[in-house]
């Protein structure tokens, strides 16, 4: 699985997001849980179309910087603004930037009570005030996109893993989310299954779409990835475009980690 995605085409419109305007800017930020420095002067620019993967050890802070980006953890210091707007306190800046940041979690996070299609027009309908009718042709696309139309009457427990966060996928494309962030989303699959997931996120990305994602897919990152970050306890301590990083890794912890998963 690894291999075919190694062989994928990687990445060639870096220059072309580079010269897209700003989307996300985080600067000097940082977040503590309680006394615990879980993010240390954080300082990233991504672009509009930029494809980032943040990868690093069990704790070093991958997933918590994400989940920073649509106010899911509040950050302490430091500022956060997306697509124009700054993450504060303010609950309109948080619901405004919560509409335009789509996210896809470990664990798929749909509602067992609720049919696929269901799942996928509830944010429609309650939030964009979306026409039932609508809001179900939109799913359907997206249902379509992700390959699993004919799933759309079941239940979440009805589908495999990978069918369940292709799901996930979909629901959240289904309000139009401008950034797509994307948690581990393989790390609970079995191994037969991450393939399927991992071609819909690379469809995504050659859509155009900015992804931030935090995976330890290093195939994936070398295929669709401009920029992948390197994280290690709480600081962003390496960052290059895929090739040169892997290629040519500059510090040694990173030296060390690529050491390890690479020898996987």
């Amino acid at each position: 699985m690894a291999n075919e995605i190694q062989n994928a085409q990687p990445a060639n419109d870096a220059s072309d997001s580079k010269e897209s305007k700003t989307i996300i800017s985080i600067k000097d930020m940082h977040k503590w849980y309680g006394e615990f420095h879980v993010l240390k002067d954080i300082n990233l620019d991504v672009a509009a179309k930029e494809r980032i993967v943040i990868c690093g050890p069990s704790g070093s802070g991958k997933s918590t910087l994400i989940r920073c980006i649509n106010r899911l953890e509040e950050h302490q210091q430091g500022s956060i603004n997306v697509d124009g707007t700054e993450l504060t306190g303010d609950l309109k800046n948080i619901e405004k930037i919560r509409s335009e940041v789509g996210m896809v979690f470990q664990h798929f996070n749909l509602f067992p009570h609720l049919t696929v299609l269901e799942n996928l027009t509830l944010g429609p309908i309650w939030v964009r005030k979306t026409p039932k009718a609508e809001a179900e042709e939109i799913a359907m696309t997206y249902l379509e996109r992700v390959k699993i139309p004919e799933q759309a009457a079941k239940f979440p427990g009805q589908l495999s893993g990978g069918q369940q966060q292709r799901v996930a996928i979909a629901r959240s494309l289904c309000m139009n989310p401008r950034i797509m962030l994307f948690d581990e989303p393989t790390s609970a699959l079995d191994p037969e299954m991450i393939k399927e997931v991992l071609d819909v996120m690379i469809e995504l990305a050659e859509s155009g779409m900015t992804m931030l994602c935090v995976t330890h897919e290093m195939g994936f990152a070398t295929a669709v990835a401009h920029r992948v970050i390197f994280m290690d306890e709480g600081e962003i301590i390496e960052q290059n475009e895929p090739q040169e990083f892997f290629d040519n890794p500059q510090h040694d912890r990173t030296k060390l980690f690529l050491s390890q998963i690479l020898s996987h």
